[in-house]
């Protein structure tokens, strides 16, 4: 599986696994079966809701590689 990078795409993430979405209902992406936010890197969601993408970056693929 590949890695997240603060470049993915929101949807391209949840593609990936499915039980990512709820680090990003945590962060208070609450549509992300938006079109737009669905289309957003990782980074641009996190700055939005004031998260470091970097730390959202870590838990995603910890996340991703436990499985």
């Amino acid at each position: 599986m590949a890695a997240v990078t603060k470049d993915t795409i929101i949807g391209d993430i949840l593609d990936m696994d499915k039980t990512t979405a709820p680090f990003f209902m945590e962060m208070g992406m609450h549509c992300l079966g938006c079109p737009a936010s669905r289309g957003e890197t990782l980074e641009q969601a996190c700055m939005v809701h004031g998260v470091d993408p970097e730390e959202m970056v870590k838990k995603l693929n910890a996340h991703m590689e436990g499985k």
